[in-house]
């Protein structure tokens, strides 16, 4: 483990470091469009806030106030 430096010396930095933010970006658009694709988890579509009632959120401010 005292040597693991060298794998710099095989693989370009920038390279992997822009293939691993190419990855983990693709990676996180795709989740976010799984998560779009279902029902429970469809924030564009689901419920809006705004059709509850004043007093269902005065509660829920309540209990998360305390």
């Amino acid at each position: 483990m005292e040597k693991f430096y060298k794998i710099w010396l095989v693989f370009d930095p920038r390279r992997v470091f822009v293939a691993q933010a190419v990855f983990l970006f693709s990676l996180a658009v795709l989740i976010h469009f799984v998560l779009l694709s279902t029902d429970r988890f469809n924030w564009l579509e689901g419920n809006p806030v705004a059709s509850l009632d004043p007093a269902t959120l005065a509660t829920f401010a309540q209990t998360l106030i305390g």
